[in-house]
């Protein structure tokens, strides 16, 4: 593996600095970034507008214990249950019990969510016990905290935040810290160096790696393409989550339709109109990867659909004012014809591999959100888990920051750049216009057929091979989407190896030919590096 997609020179580039590097614009980025301009100098780097993440297109809402019934330790037993084995039950104690402080310390930056006689509004989703998603403007939470953050951005003095910066690789020093990133100025095609003492990479996720995915177009896998041409570690890639329900029209996007709509008393249906899911335990509120195979399924006997009516009239314009007006742009009403739907890539459960504290094997580098993965997870998210795990884990980055008390911030001349050739201060190609989508789609479609929600050796061995050649013999620099394209190639090819490997079946991860969840052998976080995409494994544990 190359460790930088483009030949750079250290002459002719103009340098910044700040206290703190934050790559990335969604909750976790942002979050980040407000706690840490408490005590330091803060810079944001994202790719297209600071508005535009995972997070804004988050509809159900964030997962925490603040109802009488409920508590952290049932919030923990369900995160745990989801997880198929593979959480660490350290970091998910975190999760339960710090999540609820950062929750109220969100609601203190601005954000309004739902209530009811003036108590928060509560509901319920899949393989949770208990009503306690918070939501608000009924299917727009993601919405409503990306607004919240953004502006309180906006209005601080110590956060600079800049648009239109792709991050092309990370920098590091003579000594091996990482301690900035080279960064791809989209409007004038030129790059720039950013150092800073600690460097947190709060990218989001890959879904734009499949053909069918719920997430938007910035979803690429950048921070986990930099972070392992850098050499950190990336953890169980292999698990990716396909979610259940996603508008399924010609013509029409993969626009999620969320957890909760199941949750307020949706039902699926086949193309008969009876219900499929009646012998599943927990029908259909059962794990994510049960309820995606179920559909997938009986999609080979025909369409599926997801039936709001249960719900009633009143209800779905209350709770789904999103979701019933996007489908109804697409001559879809919900309140009175099932909505066709299909799984789409959703989320990565893997990511590169943290502490509890959002450390990675690289010194100065953290990772916090979806691009990071400390087990909290496992093999299979509990829904709306997503949203507290950027809170949580954002936060206690900052504690260690502090803790390590950075004094003197990196030198550019300390900066390693590209050994022999000539290097380069840009990318002249940028303003061109090149089709880079020709190998993206061949991509996409090879991981939705061969790396998706089943899987077996002849595939994975075809994803494997095809995704190499293409990165050998293929692949090109001349522009933004060429950068993307790169990075798609490395998360694909990272998460066939590891899909490979695994012999077993597990949460997001099922192999037709090994069906059968083996944890004397199998219950083990995998890990890889860039020699080769090695994949080595090592123990779920509560420990750092």
């Amino acid at each position: 593996m190359r460790r930088y997609l483009y030949p750079w020179s250290k002459s002719g580039i103009k340098v910044f600095d700040s206290d703190v590097l934050v790559l990335g614009s969604g909750i976790a980025g942002l979050y980040t970034a407000i706690k840490a301009s408490e005590h330091f100098q803060v810079t944001v780097l994202t790719k297209k507008t600071i508005e535009e993440s995972n997070t804004g297109h988050a509809q159900g809402g964030i997962a925490v214990a603040l109802n009488e019934e409920d508590s952290p330790t049932l919030h923990f037993e369900d995160t745990l249950r989801a997880g198929a084995g593979l959480c660490d039950p350290l970091v998910v104690r975190i999760l339960v019990e710090e999540g609820p402080t950062c929750v109220e310390e969100l609601m203190n930056m601005g954000a309004q969510f739902d209530r009811q006689d003036g108590a928060l509004a509560l509901t319920r989703e899949a393989a949770h016990s208990q009503r306690r998603i918070l939501h608000a403007l009924g299917d727009a939470t993601g919405w409503e905290i990306e607004r919240a953050l953004v502006a309180k951005v906006k209005e601080n003095p110590k956060v600079t935040a800049l648009e239109g910066r792709f991050v092309v690789d990370l920098l590091e020093n003579y000594t091996g810290e990482i301690v900035g990133a080279l960064v791809l100025n989209e409007e004038t095609g030129e790059f720039e160096g950013h150092l800073a003492n600690a460097v947190v990479l709060a990218t989001g996720g890959l879904g734009q790696v499949y053909r069918f995915t719920t997430n938007p177009s910035v979803a690429t896998g950048d921070g986990m393409a930099i972070a392992i041409r850098a050499g950190a570690y990336l953890m169980d890639m292999e698990f990716v989550q396909f979610h259940p329900t996603a508008l399924f029209i010609p013509n029409a996007p993969c626009f999620l339709i969320s957890e909760s709509v199941r949750g307020e008393g949706a039902h699926l249906i086949n193309s008969a109109g009876l219900r499929f899911m009646e012998n599943v335990p927990g029908k259909e509120l059962a794990p994510r990867d049960i309820v995606a195979r179920a559909i997938w399924e009986e999609m080979n006997q025909g369409p599926v659909y997801l039936d709001f009516r249960p719900i009633g009239l009143e209800r779905i314009l209350e709770r789904f004012p999103t979701i019933y007006q996007t489908c109804l742009n697409y001559g879809m009403n919900v309140c009175t014809t099932p909505l066709p739907i299909a799984p789409a890539a959703h989320y990565m459960m893997g990511g590169i591999a943290t502490n509890s504290f959002g450390e990675t094997s690289l010194p100065r580098l953290y990772a916090a959100g979806e691009c990071a993965c400390n087990g909290v997870h496992g093999a299979n998210r509990l829904a709306s888990n997503s949203l507290l795990d950027g809170l949580v884990f954002g936060a206690r980055i900052v504690e260690k920051i502090l803790q390590k008390n950075y004094v003197k911030r990196p030198s550019w001349e300390g900066v390693l750049c590209p050994e022999g050739g000539l290097g380069r201060t840009g990318i002249n190609g940028l303003g061109k216009q090149v089709d880079a989508r020709g190998l993206r789609t061949r991509i996409q479609d090879l991981m939705w057929n061969s790396v998706g929600i089943l899987r077996d050796e002849a595939g994975l061995e075809k994803a494997k091979e095809l995704l190499k050649a293409w990165e050998r013999n293929e692949l090109s620099i001349r522009c933004v989407d060429d950068l993307e394209t790169a990075n798609l190639l490395t998360v694909g090819e990272v998460i066939a190896k590891a899909a490979f490997d695994r012999q077993e079946s597990r949460g997001g991860h099922f192999r037709s030919d090994y069906p059968l969840r083996l944890d004397e052998r199998w219950q083990k976080h995998s890990l890889q590096s860039k020699e080769g995409y090695h994949v080595h494994y090592v123990p779920v544990s509560g420990a750092d």
